[in-house]
């Protein structure tokens, strides 16, 4: 009877959510978990479209700087929409904003992808040389040079489709920028309401740790699908007549596009169940204590006059808003001093795969595996490791402030010598090189065309355009899969009274015994550099007022989209296409770069990156400096919190 009594008549628990099967959402640990998730997803996307950068590059005939332009693209939507974050703060359900945000995101990844399905089949030079009748590439005294030359055909449908990927692709980097809006600002805030204070840097910084993972995800997918033929899906593999060694090889880029957006979508769903507010994480903790078990504290707004202004009254004071809150000395220089990092890592994370590439003659997919398997993982370490430091040791914002400044001082030792690990270009005829037979003049009666991108590597150790370039008379075949497999009567290869010949593909730079010690030298610069992103966040966190906090992170991010992660990577771009020695050609529009002055490649895309890491350092030193001198008041400050805490733990 009593037990009957007690299940009709249960208990009313003031102020506890309503839905019974939603109470594992009220826990904070679990929002962690799916927000590590979510991050990971949403980095797992802009890991992958970094990777196929320098893919889609050639796929299309971008140059860098455009493709630097379509990488950054996504921080247009989340510029303009950072205000509106920064209105709604807490006083909207977080949560929901996050996971409507994540899907918003995954149609604009969905949109990315559509232009290979608009497109035919991929046309590279000598794309129909697949039989011993057709030669369109050797050297013959009659001319070639007509609209019917393979892998020149202009076609009017082709020029349309050319000219509106581009603006496919900039809407969906703009979909996905305007869906990313909510899921960082509102996840850190989120967790640094409901998290107790010794266990928030520990969180974020797992949170960090996990979403760098997101990228090294993305850049491995990519190296595993670029081995597959981007026309996988249009072509039979008996019609793919080019492997992955070949320069002129596109890997399935699209493919990635299609898996990540799927990820993505499933993601977001969980935070459709997560509650506007839960209980503080000291609440939670106490086990089977009723006086401490208590309803959940549903935080209503503090009667902040920023809480009561209309959206067009918020709009209006923005910029004073702003003003006043980067007058905040601390949080003005570790912003910057995040900016500048920012800034690098933005670039580097666009080019680095096409700067490997490139420099040590490798494969798009090996090259992202470097990044995807060694690099990213070395600055998970790093961060981990800050966020561990940093709850050992307490440190308090000048001791974090510190930190920062020693990791960056230490990083700028190891990031200077990789201006000297590298690779000089090749020999190419007609580019870098000369000799005493003319190449022009020995390829001319060849009838040769200019736009002609076939690489092959000559018995001299000389490389050459095409085979007609080089003279090559002859191809020899494969009687199994019909493809070419060496060159002869090259005309313009050694001297001409010996038989000379030449294999498809490039030289190679011949420099790969420096790969090593180059991804050891960058993998310890991201890191050691990487040991400040906790702490640098942590001085944000510390140094706002709690009714601040999701202003200051809308402040901090929106700086970061407009002084970083927009500009650097077309910045990175320009100074790529700056080093370029032969621009590819196509239906009479300039395309992708062919060759690079190595030299100068690496010079002027690493030295960008130290300048960023000497801004980064001069930032925290500063910040450590102040606080130095305000130290004895932020003490006094924090022995008055730590004295509230222990009268009222609630605080």
């Amino acid at each position: 009877m009593a037990i009957d009594k007690i299940e009709q008549n249960p208990p009313r628990q003031v102020g506890r959510a309503p839905s019974p099967p939603l109470g594992c959402f009220y826990n904070i640990k679990l929002f962690v978990l799916c927000h590590g998730i979510l991050q990971l997803s949403q980095l797992l996307v802009s890991g992958y479209l970094k990777a196929s950068i320098s893919t889609i590059e050639r796929r299309y005939g971008f140059t860098s700087q455009k493709s630097g332009l379509f990488a950054a693209f996504n921080e247009v939507g989340n510029t303009v929409l950072i205000v509106f974050v920064s209105f709604f703060g807490s006083r909207v359900h977080r949560p929901r904003f996050i996971g409507i945000g994540a899907m918003v995101a995954s149609a604009g990844v969905f949109v990315i992808a559509l232009p290979h399905f608009l497109s035919g089949p991929y046309k590279y030079s000598g794309f129909m040389n697949s039989t011993k009748n057709n030669s369109s590439e050797m050297c013959q005294t009659k001319d070639l040079f007509n609209s019917d030359w393979q892998g020149q055909n202009c076609s009017q449908q082709d020029t349309i489709v050319y000219e509106e990927v581009f603006p496919i692709l900039l809407l969906g980097q703009l979909l996905l920028g305007i869906g990313g809006v909510p899921i960082q600002p509102f996840g850190i805030s989120y967790i640094d309401d409901f998290a107790s204070k010794r266990n928030s840097p520990f969180y974020l910084g797992i949170l960090f740790a996990v979403t760098v993972i997101g990228p090294a995800f993305g850049y491995i997918l990519s190296a595993f699908l670029l081995r597959f033929n981007v026309d996988i899906d249009k072509l039979s593999q008996d019609e793919i007549r080019i492997d992955r060694g070949d320069p002129r090889w596109i890997g399935a880029w699209w493919l990635g596009f299609l898996v990540a957006a799927s990820f993505l979508f499933l993601s977001s769903m969980p935070y459709l169940f997560f509650p506007r507010t839960m209980p503080k994480q000291e609440t939670t903790t106490t086990k089977h204590n009723p006086k401490l078990e208590k309803p959940i504290n549903v935080e209503k707004p503090k009667p902040d006059q920023m809480q009561e202004l209309t959206l067009m009254q918020f709009i209006k004071s923005f910029p004073y808003t702003m003003m006043r809150t980067l007058r905040n000395p601390t949080y003005f220089l570790v912003v910057f001093g995040q900016i500048n990092l920012a800034a690098m890592l933005a670039g580097l994370a666009t080019f680095m795969p096409k700067f490997i590439e490139k420099q040590f003659t490798l494969t798009a997919s090996f090259s992202n595996i470097m990044i995807g398997g060694v690099i990213i993982p070395s600055a998970t370490l790093g961060i981990m490791t800050g966020g561990i430091i940093m709850r050992r040791l307490g440190l308090s914002v000048r001791g974090s402030a510190l930190m920062c400044t020693v990791a960056i001082l230490v990083c700028i030792f190891f990031a200077v010598p990789l201006l000297f690990l590298g690779c000089s270009t090749q020999s190419v005829a007609g580019l870098n090189i000369s000799k005493e037979n003319n190449f022009s003049d020995c390829s001319g009666p060849c009838s040769c065309s200019d736009d002609a991108f076939n690489p092959v590597c000559g018995s001299d150790g000389v490389e050459f355009r095409s085979p007609c370039h080089a003279g090559c008379k002859t191809a020899v075949f494969n009687g199994t899969t019909n493809n070419v497999i060496n060159y002869t009567d090259c005309g313009c290869i050694g001297q001409q009274s010996i038989p000379s010949y030449a294999v498809p593909g490039d030289c190679g730079s011949n420099c790969t015994h420096l790969l090593l010690p180059f991804m050891v030298m960058a993998s310890l610069t991201c890191c050691i550099a990487s040991l400040s992103q906790t702490p640098s966040f942590m001085m944000i966190l510390r140094t706002v007022t709690p009714e601040d906090k999701s202003f200051a992170l809308g402040i901090q991010f929106m700086l970061f989209r407009v002084l970083a992660f927009l500009p650097s990577p077309v910045l990175y771009g320009k100074a790529i296409d700056t080093t370029c020695i032969r621009w590819g050609g196509k239906c009479g529009k300039r395309m992708a770069c062919q060759y690079y002055d190595l030299d100068k490649f690496r010079l002027r895309f690493l030295g960008l990156q130290t300048i960023f890491v000497i801004g980064g350092l001069v930032c925290f030193f500063l910040s450590f400096v102040f606080q130095n001198k305000t130290a004895p008041k932020q003490q006094h400050i924090d022995q008055q919190k730590s004295l509230m805490e222990k009268e009222d733990p609630r605080i």
